[in-house]
């Protein structure tokens, strides 16, 4: 597994993509309809200005969920091993919730959690 492999793989990911395009490519018409360009949501049609900015508490609560969420990813690996690991594990996963419970009030004091 050297230089070679990786090469090689690459050459193999790169030929296999150009394939699947091409054979779209070929197999399915091309039709342009002033439909396709317009933009689409729930099967609504839109009104008026369809570029509208977003408030930004919605991308801040999204960010939030995320980081939350994804610390449940060291949540599990820990749950497997803290029998064996003993009380150094479970100390070390009250300073792990300890470290969250400070971010979640810095957010829950900056407003980040108030739905707009």
């Amino acid at each position: 597994m050297g230089a070679s492999s990786m090469i090689v793989l690459i050459i193999a990911a790169l030929t296999f993509s150009s394939i699947a395009m091409l054979v779209s490519k070929i197999v399915t018409k091309a039709t342009s309809n002033p439909q396709k360009g317009q933009p689409y949501e729930c099967g609504i049609p839109t009104r008026g200005k369809t570029w509208t900015q977003l408030n930004v508490g919605y991308y801040l609560f999204a960010l939030i969920f995320l980081i939350f969420d994804v610390e449940l990813v060291f949540l599990f690996p820990w749950a497997v091993v803290a029998k064996k690991v003993g009380w150094m594990a479970m100390v070390e996963i009250l300073i792990f919730f300890f470290i969250l419970m400070l971010g979640f009030l810095y957010a829950h004091k900056k407003g980040a959690l108030k739905w707009v």
